[in-house]
């Protein structure tokens, strides 16, 4: 089959070969890939000299597509069954598994990362990954969803638990992460401040559901939240990290719980701590989620209520422009690879 495999270096490492096909083991299939969305930590190598992995891995979280092959012991699941595949790869068996908590396994990791993903014409994966593709929705669409609803659901449902009326500020509007958390915060009822660098950004955050959206590179931003939220947001979700991260204490309301999600902009930081203190705020650090949320997620989707965003379609011929948008941050929404 076709395959990107990457190890370390830039963009131009990035090329189409010739590898073997999986098999599907016990417990297994293997998944036709009609589509793979992606993420930062698909680039994120191309930022450091040192090799991500011990040799070549294939990259690709998010992936939806049309079952080629069922395992021994499948019985749910059958040739031609369009699913969507959940990105998270744990023991099953532990504690935490075994409370839905997947993210939260020891032995926790990620297709593309752990274990091969989806920037191939085919990929195994256990068949407790399969979820079915709704009907409405492209495959482009629906490998759009998985990890950046998955994670945005746990910031708010489990970890910030958002009550209707709050405001929540969601930093980041064109981020996969912020689209799902904008749209996910007005389903539960909470009124939406949002951030982004562009007028043309923040007029999408607005289109999505957010009241009010500011410009986080302006001096003062934090201010202009809290004006716009008439006192400051009870809950924020940050993907981002950096400075950012403590920019967004300034804009909280008093006793306001902050969850963190990403350091796209790194992890150097000063830590405020008398902002974090004076306001008597919770800073609380989310990872993923787990695999169960993606059941009501689809559900959702399915139903229109949530909705993915697709900024741009590149054939994985063109893997490398792709990465360089991303690189690039051009994009409003995911990045989508096809064969």
């Amino acid at each position: 089959m076709k395959a990107i495999a990457y190890e370390s270096g830039g963009v131009e490492t990035l090329a189409i070969s010739e590898v073997p096909d999986p098999v599907a083991g016990p417990g297994e299939v293997v998944v036709r890939v009609r589509a793979c969305a992606m993420n930062h930590a698909d680039v994120w190598g191309h930022k450091s000299e040192s090799p991500r992995f011990d040799g070549p891995r294939i990259l690709g979280r998010d992936v939806a597509g049309v079952i080629e092959e069922v395992g021994e012991g499948v019985e749910c699941w059958a040739k031609g069954d369009p699913v969507v595949v959940a990105p998270g790869v744990s023991c099953n068996v532990c504690f935490h598994c075994q409370h839905g908590q997947h993210a939260d396994c020891p032995e926790y990791g990620m297709l593309g990362a752990k274990v091969d993903g989806g920037y191939a014409e085919l990929m195994k994966v256990s068949a407790m990954n399969l979820y079915p593709k709704p009907d409405n929705l492209s495959y482009e669409e629906a490998a759009s969803i998985p990890l950046v609803f998955i994670t945005a659901w746990r910031c708010l449902v489990e970890k910030a638990r958002v009550q209707p009326g709050e405001w929540v500020l969601v930093n980041a509007a064109g981020s996969g992460v912020g689209i799902a958390a904008i749209q996910i915060a007005r389903m539960l009822g909470a009124r939406v401040v949002t951030t982004a660098s562009s007028q043309e950004k923040r007029e999408r955050g607005l289109e999505l559901g957010a009241a009010a959206a500011v410009d986080y590179t302006q001096e003062g931003w934090p201010d202009m939240v809290v004006r716009a939220t008439g006192g400051g947001a009870h809950v924020a979700v940050d993907s981002v990290g950096g400075q950012t991260l403590m920019d967004t204490f300034h804009a909280m309301a008093y006793a306001g719980r902050v969850i963190n999600c990403g350091f796209t902009a790194g992890t150097g930081m000063e830590f405020d701590w008398g902002a974090f203190r004076g306001k008597r705020l919770a800073l609380i650090m989310s990872f993923m989620g787990s695999n169960s949320y993606l059941h009501d997620i689809m559900r959702l989707a399915k139903d229109g209520r949530l909705k993915p965003v697709v900024h741009k379609v590149f054939p994985f011929s063109q893997v490398q422009e792709a990465h360089s948008a991303m690189l690039n941050r051009e994009n409003f929404g995911k990045i989508v690879l096809t064969w």
